[in-house]
């Protein structure tokens, strides 16, 4: 390889938003992550809806309504 033209491997620090730490490699310091395997619901199997500008609700609302008739 020729040398000073690759960035140095090294330790790195990987931070998940659910505030999972975990130690891994990388050419960069530190990364972080939305979610990992810890919060994923496919590994966890709970579901997690995340409603934007209350679209889940809106949607919720209209299948009630015509659930009732």
């Amino acid at each position: 390889m020729k040398k000073n033209i690759h960035p140095e491997y090294g330790d790195a620090k990987v931070i998940c938003a659910c505030g999972t730490v975990w130690e891994t490699k990388s050419t960069r310091k530190e990364a972080r992550v939305g979610i990992c395997s810890s919060c994923h619901p496919f590994f966890t199997g709970k579901q997690k809806l995340v409603d934007t500008a209350g679209r889940v609700e809106r949607f919720r609302q209209r299948y009630e309504k015509k659930t009732k008739r």
